[in-house]
């Protein structure tokens, strides 16, 4: 395998590019236009609302939320792009509007997969944030119900989306730092001392359906910890930051590495620095393996030093060459590695003297990129949604694709929970060394809820 240089970089990254500015270029008839409900408007949903409100060839014509307080601000939203919008307490009443062709589901991942369902059976094409389910066994089957009802679908793993990442994908997967054997990424925040804090119960907060909020969770009494953004630091709506940020880095991990599922994990952690009421832990590492590479994922929620000499999420270890990937708008950058000569006493020394000379000229080739950042990849990652609808192309990361990348996380939080080194038969969905660990793939919903 030939190394890096700066010429062959060049005509591989503004190839990519070029086949990424062909794919959002599309000229759209004036009539031709995607009408949408969102499901949730706080937060994400917001952020969501953004990204649809800059695509004029479609129009928001509902919004949902259990929390009342949060519809206003959306809809004025709406209203100052020139649009109106219909309010919802309930999501079922909206997947009832005949004037509705797609749905945007930003709802706590212990909603998706009810809603997903329900939405498809409606007729309704679906986008989902991540991580898609809050177990395997509803992210299968959010994708098996899509495939039956030829539903146009997309996951919020929206880094699919984002230029410069789709650029270093296809440098890994076209061998330009070699054969990947270690690929590894970071989430690093300090939370210390009181982190969420531990708040008493105390009463409803105006405009929240606490009931609806729960859904098919277990009913347990209001604490403000448990809604609204906090929910992810508990076990019944969540994974924590393993599979909200997790799912984004294991995602483009196994897409830079061509699989699709791994063969084992492992993930060890723990409270460890945090005074609060969460139940999630402050600080666990997961490790995965996969044919031929060892992945890892650091959530440090106790120490914010960086993970990697740049800083950066995710790092890529070749052997020829160590690719770093930035989670904003820094890009990548290569590192082409320089084989120490000592270490390879079977070279003759005229191969010892080539090798030292090109390790020499490599090193020097140090290859920085900085490209547009990821705060305009959730537009893009909308528009390949609204193309997916109106044209039948293939949108950049459809339910089955998100479900495989969500289950990897999923994984590893079986395995915190079971504490237990876990084998995967990816085929059919199962542990293949714990059985008791198959049954947490599932849990029981609360009733009247139940996964159509």
């Amino acid at each position: 395998m030939s190394r890096p240089t700066r010429r062959t970089f060049a005509k591989t990254a503004a190839s990519a590019a070029a086949i990424t500015a062909a794919s959002y270029s599309r000229v759209l008839g004036a009539n031709d236009r995607v009408r949408t409900g969102f499901i949730g408007v706080g937060n994400r949903g917001d952020q969501l609302l953004d990204a649809f409100l800059t695509h004029k060839d479609q129009d928001t014509v509902a919004l949902c939320d259990v929390y009342e307080p949060y519809l206003p601000a959306a809809a004025a939203k709406v209203a100052k792009s020139g649009g109106s919008t219909k309010p919802y307490h309930d999501y079922r009443k909206l997947l009832e509007a005949k004037d509705i062709d797609a749905v945007v589901i930003a709802t706590p991942d212990h909603w998706h997969a009810l809603q997903f369902v329900d939405a498809c059976h409606a007729g309704k094409h679906v986008y989902c944030e991540k991580p898609l389910s809050l177990t395997i066994s509803e992210g299968r089957r959010m994708a098996d119900v899509a495939k039956q009802t030829k539903r146009v679908t997309q996951v919020g793993l929206h880094r699919r989306s984002t230029p410069f990442v789709q650029e270093a994908v296809k440098l890994i997967r076209d061998g330009a730092i070699g054969k990947v054997t270690v690929a590894k990424s970071y989430h690093c925040r300090n939370e210390t001392p009181m982190g969420i804090g531990s708040p008493k119960e105390t009463d409803l907060p105006l405009g929240l359906d606490y009931d609806l909020w729960l859904g098919p969770a277990k009913k347990v009494p209001f604490n403000s910890n448990h809604v609204l953004y906090k929910f992810r630091w508990f076990w019944d709506y969540s994974g924590g930051q393993l599979t909200n940020f997790g799912t984004h880095y294991l995602d483009v991990i196994q897409w830079a590495l061509g699989q699709d599922a791994p063969k084992a994990v492992a993930c060890l952690g723990g409270k460890y620095g945090v005074t609060d009421n969460r139940e999630i832990p402050d600080t666990c590492e997961a490790v995965w393996e996969y044919e031929g590479c060892l992945v890892t994922f650091s959530q440090f929620n106790c120490n914010a030093s960086a993970g990697n000499p740049r800083g950066w999420s995710m790092e890529f270890r070749g052997t020829q060459g160590t690719l770093l990937l930035a989670d904003g708008a820094a890009g990548y950058e290569i590192v082409p590695e320089n084989v120490r000569v000592e270490e390879m006493p079977a070279l003759s020394p005229l191969a010892r003297e080539a090798n030292a000379k090109q390790g020499r000229a490599v090193k020097q080739a140090r290859l920085p990129v900085a490209n547009k950042g990821t705060s305009e990849s959730p537009n893009l990652h909308a528009r390949s949604f609204l193309d997916g609808i109106k044209t039948g192309s293939p949108t950049t990361c459809p339910v089955e694709v998100g479900h495989r990348s969500t289950t990897t996380t999923l994984l590893a939080r079986l395995a915190l929970m079971r504490q237990k080194y876990l084998t995967w038969d990816a085929k059919a969905e199962r542990v293949t060394n714990d059985p008791d660990a198959n049954a947490l793939l599932s849990y029981e919903y609360r009733s009247p809820w139940k996964l159509g």
